[in-house]
Protein backbone atom coordinates (compact mmCIF):
# COMPACT_ATOMS: atom_id res chain seq x y z
CA UNK A 1 0.00 0.00 0.00
CA UNK A 2 1.02 3.62 -0.59
CA UNK A 3 1.19 5.85 2.33
CA UNK A 4 0.29 9.36 1.40
CA UNK A 5 1.30 12.91 2.25
CA UNK A 6 -0.88 14.52 5.01
CA UNK A 7 0.55 17.55 5.91
CA UNK A 8 3.13 20.12 5.14
CA UNK A 9 5.84 22.02 7.07
CA UNK A 10 7.17 25.21 6.69
CA UNK A 11 9.57 27.37 7.93
CA UNK A 12 9.42 30.88 9.58
CA UNK A 13 11.65 33.57 11.30
CA UNK A 14 8.40 35.89 12.84
CA UNK A 15 5.73 33.37 13.14
CA UNK A 16 2.70 35.92 13.71
CA UNK A 17 4.06 38.10 10.29
CA UNK A 18 3.68 34.56 8.06
CA UNK A 19 0.26 33.45 9.70
CA UNK A 20 -0.76 36.76 8.72
CA UNK A 21 0.90 36.48 5.04
CA UNK A 22 -1.29 33.24 4.21
CA UNK A 23 -4.03 34.38 6.06
CA UNK A 24 -4.57 37.73 3.59
CA UNK A 25 -3.73 36.14 0.90
CA UNK A 26 -4.85 32.58 0.90
CA UNK A 27 -7.88 32.79 3.39
CA UNK A 28 -5.89 30.26 5.84
CA UNK A 29 -6.47 30.24 9.43
CA UNK A 30 -3.38 29.56 11.96
CA UNK A 31 -3.21 28.86 15.35
CA UNK A 32 -0.59 29.67 17.55
CA UNK A 33 0.87 26.76 19.81
CA UNK A 34 2.72 27.42 22.77
CA UNK A 35 6.77 27.10 23.99
CA UNK A 36 5.52 23.52 24.88
CA UNK A 37 5.00 22.98 21.37
CA UNK A 38 8.05 24.92 20.04
CA UNK A 39 5.81 27.66 19.14
CA UNK A 40 4.38 25.27 16.26
CA UNK A 41 1.41 27.25 14.37
CA UNK A 42 -0.94 24.85 12.84
CA UNK A 43 -2.28 26.18 9.55
CA UNK A 44 -5.69 24.91 7.84
CA UNK A 45 -5.92 25.30 4.29
CA UNK A 46 -9.00 23.30 3.54
CA UNK A 47 -12.54 22.72 6.09
CA UNK A 48 -12.02 19.63 8.26
CA UNK A 49 -14.23 16.71 9.16
CA UNK A 50 -14.93 16.09 12.96
CA UNK A 51 -11.89 14.29 12.93
CA UNK A 52 -9.87 16.71 12.07
CA UNK A 53 -9.43 15.29 8.59
CA UNK A 54 -9.60 17.34 4.98
CA UNK A 55 -13.28 16.66 4.14
CA UNK A 56 -11.96 17.38 0.57
CA UNK A 57 -9.99 14.69 -1.47
CA UNK A 58 -6.27 15.49 -1.89
CA UNK A 59 -6.33 17.97 0.70
CA UNK A 60 -3.82 18.91 3.15
CA UNK A 61 -3.58 21.32 5.96
CA UNK A 62 0.15 21.97 7.43
CA UNK A 63 1.82 23.83 9.84
CA UNK A 64 4.98 26.55 10.66
CA UNK A 65 7.85 25.96 12.99
CA UNK A 66 10.05 28.00 14.54
CA UNK A 67 13.27 28.37 12.45
CA UNK A 68 16.45 28.23 14.31
CA UNK A 69 20.42 27.78 14.05
CA UNK A 70 20.27 24.22 15.57
CA UNK A 71 18.27 22.48 13.40
CA UNK A 72 18.97 21.17 10.11
CA UNK A 73 17.56 21.43 6.93
CA UNK A 74 15.05 24.19 7.35
CA UNK A 75 12.97 24.61 4.48
CA UNK A 76 9.59 23.50 3.49
CA UNK A 77 8.80 19.92 3.33
CA UNK A 78 6.04 17.37 3.88
CA UNK A 79 4.85 14.75 5.93
CA UNK A 80 3.69 11.21 5.29
CA UNK A 81 1.66 9.06 7.17
CA UNK A 82 2.75 5.56 7.92
CA UNK A 83 1.43 2.54 9.93
CA UNK A 84 4.61 1.72 11.58
CA UNK A 85 7.11 4.54 12.54
CA UNK A 86 9.67 2.30 13.66
CA UNK A 87 9.17 -0.41 10.51
CA UNK A 88 9.35 2.59 8.25
CA UNK A 89 12.44 4.19 10.28
CA UNK A 90 14.54 1.03 9.31
CA UNK A 91 12.78 1.36 5.88
CA UNK A 92 14.79 4.64 5.25
CA UNK A 93 17.89 3.74 6.73
CA UNK A 94 18.08 0.33 4.63
CA UNK A 95 16.82 2.63 1.70
CA UNK A 96 20.30 5.60 2.14
CA UNK A 97 18.59 7.90 4.04
CA UNK A 98 19.52 9.60 7.15
CA UNK A 99 17.47 9.83 10.31
CA UNK A 100 17.34 13.03 11.64
CA UNK A 101 16.65 12.58 15.43
CA UNK A 102 13.57 9.82 17.52
CA UNK A 103 10.39 10.16 17.17
CA UNK A 104 8.59 12.41 19.20
CA UNK A 105 5.08 12.23 20.49
CA UNK A 106 2.78 14.93 19.40
CA UNK A 107 -0.22 14.63 21.98
CA UNK A 108 -3.21 13.97 20.18
CA UNK A 109 -1.71 13.67 17.11
CA UNK A 110 0.80 10.80 17.25
CA UNK A 111 4.61 9.61 16.33
CA UNK A 112 6.53 12.56 14.42
CA UNK A 113 10.36 11.99 13.22
CA UNK A 114 12.01 13.90 9.88
CA UNK A 115 14.80 12.17 8.13
CA UNK A 116 17.03 13.22 4.80
CA UNK A 117 16.46 11.47 1.31
CA UNK A 118 18.70 10.31 -0.38
CA UNK A 119 18.88 14.04 -2.39
CA UNK A 120 19.06 15.34 0.38
CA UNK A 121 15.28 16.83 1.24
CA UNK A 122 14.24 16.98 4.55
CA UNK A 123 10.92 14.94 5.08
CA UNK A 124 8.72 13.75 7.91
CA UNK A 125 6.85 10.66 8.75
CA UNK A 126 3.50 10.53 11.14
CA UNK A 127 2.43 7.39 12.57
CA UNK A 128 -1.26 9.28 13.71
CA UNK A 129 -2.66 8.54 16.92
CA UNK A 130 -5.47 6.62 14.78
CA UNK A 131 -3.02 4.15 13.88
CA UNK A 132 -1.16 3.97 17.27
CA UNK A 133 -4.92 2.96 19.20
CA UNK A 134 -5.22 0.11 16.75
CA UNK A 135 -2.34 -1.47 16.71
CA UNK A 136 -1.77 -4.45 19.43
CA UNK A 137 0.87 -3.40 22.27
Amino acid sequence: PMNPVVHFEMPAKDRKRMADFYTRVFGWRTQMLGPEMGNYVVVTTTEPDENGRPKKPGSINGGFFQKSDDKPDQYPSVVIAVDDIQQHMKKVKEAGGELLGEPMEIPGVGLYVCYRDTEGNRVAMLQPLSVMRMRPK
